[in-house]
């Protein structure tokens, strides 16, 4: 034990830097992603998942780098026409829905709350930098709904935006919580 941080026997070190083991985290955080998209309540032109919850934990576990590459490696698999978004859907025109602008926010997002969590080790902080990423992924997502689907600002604001705010605080709260309970034992995952 060096400096209060413990970290977990090999192999599942979890600061452990060799390229397969983060592989096999970034992986891990994409197809976590994916599983959030399952729990879904179906909702009006964006559904409720559990999924903004894990791309903010992969940012705080894995860093920025590896925190946007989890989120890529899960667009990408959806992309190429794996069922991992909400609902089942797949496939590229997925990303160029209604929710398109929430789903390529993930990797922007999941970078900004990993940046952000390295600055400082506090619970008020941690909450700070996770919602910082959501902020990324509603800011654009609102926006996309502006742009191509409801054209009238106020209400994509309160469709894309207002909606979500009780369900991803929660969710916000969680995810600082996992985290920060989590950090406090064990190094960083990754970058």
């Amino acid at each position: 034990m060096t400096s209060g941080v413990r970290t977990l026997d090999r192999p599942w070190n979890i600061a452990d830097r060799s390229l397969l083991v983060q592989t096999l985290w970034i992986t891990g955080f994409a197809v976590a992603t994916a599983i959030g998209a399952r729990f879904e309540i179906p909702h009006q032109p964006v559904p409720f998942t559990l999924q903004t919850m894990v791309v903010l934990l992969a940012g705080a576990f894995l860093g920025p780098r590896n925190g946007a590459l989890s989120q890529l490696l899960y667009l990408g698999a959806g992309a190429l026409g794996l069922p991992v978004y909400a609902g089942g859907a797949l496939g590229f025109m997925h990303l160029i829905g209604p929710t398109g602008g929430y789903l390529l926010a993930f990797p922007a997002a999941a970078a900004v709350a990993g940046y952000l969590v390295t600055l400082r080790r506090s619970l008020p902080w941690t909450v700070l930098s996770m919602f910082a990423g959501l902020l990324v992924i509603f800011s654009s997502g609102t926006l996309h709904l502006y742009a191509f689907y409801i054209r009238n600002f106020a209400s994509a604001f309160a469709a894309g935006f207002l909606i979500f705010s009780w369900w991803d605080m929660l969710k916000l709260g969680a995810a600082s919580m996992i985290y920060f309970e989590i950090a406090k034992r064990y190094s960083r995952v990754g970058n």
